[in-house]
């Protein structure tokens, strides 16, 4: 029955209803929604890099951000969201201006002054470090080796096992940006190496798989060259990859509900596993993720909802 049929649910929040609650607050553009929810979030890590860099998306087309630092000056929390909503801010102009286009440094520089602030302010977090790496990347030459080395420092002092850390130092190293392949690869595995049983940073490596597919396809742009990628996903070397990251990240992760900021995670090793012919791997993850999905990477190698549906359908899945 066509009820019955598969839909993926790509919140966009990840099934993480309290930011959903404060998110509506931005469209109205009442701040103490976010207070709320940023207090109750605590030193929680991943759940407040999740959420902080939800919350900076939304508020980069509005002023509440803005609203919320004039009525607390000093706010740490305030100064957190402002430096990843100016970070946001700047990426969108990036993209508006198109690969290779240089933005306004004064804008790359304002948010870096805006993650050093909030730094200051927030001793302990580790967001805006993440924010501040993450911007780096806007510069036309990228920064000076020792800057970028002390702002992963002071990172990995704070939270040394931040999947979102890892992965914006990840996109600097990759060859879109600052890096070669090899340094992206030698990065994500190292860290991989270094991981407790359970802990997510294996997938780094699945993430520099899509970011060398992505750096493939642009050089490529649409000529039949694109052809010969479908093998990037089913070496042998993906392959294995796809197994080693499920033995140290999934097999030893703990039997819980899939958290809204592992989501993306898993979804990317999911995808991994597809496109590598590994349905032992893939079916399993699918059952963990249930209907819950993100677009990215799906997105990048078709329409994300026809990927997955086809790729269930294969595993034998009903809704």
């Amino acid at each position: 029955m066509a009820r019955d049929r598969f839909a993926p649910d790509f919140d966009p929040d990840c099934g993480d209803i309290p930011l959903t609650t404060a998110r509506q607050d931005i469209v109205i553009g009442r701040w103490q929604g976010l207070r709320e929810l940023l207090r109750a979030t605590g030193p929680n890590w991943p759940v407040r890099g999740h959420r902080v860099r939800l919350l900076a998306q939304a508020c980069a087309g509005s002023s509440t951000a803005e609203s919320w630092l004039a009525a607390e000056p000093h706010g740490a929390d305030a100064l957190v969201l402002r430096a990843a909503t100016e970070t946001a801010r700047a990426f969108n102009l990036a993209i508006s201006a198109g690969r290779g286009v240089p933005i306004d440094q004064h804008r790359i520089d304002t948010a870096v002054m805006a993650c050093l602030q909030a730094a200051d302010a927030y001793l302990d977090d580790p967001t805006p470090w993440i924010s501040l790496i993450s911007v780096a990347r806007l510069y036309p030459s990228g920064v000076r080796r020792q800057e970028l080395a002390r702002w992963w420092d002071e990172l990995h002092q704070r939270d040394p096992y931040s999947v979102e850390g890892h992965l914006q130092v990840l996109h600097y190293y990759s060859s879109r940006w600052h890096g070669t392949h090899g340094l992206m690869y030698d990065f994500a595995r190292d860290a991989a190496g270094v991981a407790p049983p359970g802990c997510a940073l294996p997938v780094l490596v699945q993430y520099a798989r899509v970011e060398e597919y992505r750096f493939a396809l642009d050089a490529a742009k649409g000529r039949q060259a694109a052809v010969g990628l479908a093998q990037h996903w089913n070496s042998d070397g993906a392959v294995s990859d796809v197994r080693r990251t499920w033995q140290r990240w999934i097999a030893g992760r703990p039997e819980s509900e899939v958290a809204p900021a592992e989501l993306r995670d898993l979804n990317y090793l999911t995808h991994a596993a597809c496109l590598a012919g590994l349905a032992d791997v893939a079916g399993p993850l699918f059952r963990l993720l249930g209907r819950r999905a993100t677009r990215t990477p799906w997105s990048y190698t078709g329409e994300p909802e026809k990927q997955i549906v086809k790729w269930r359908k294969e595993m034998g899945l009903r809704g």
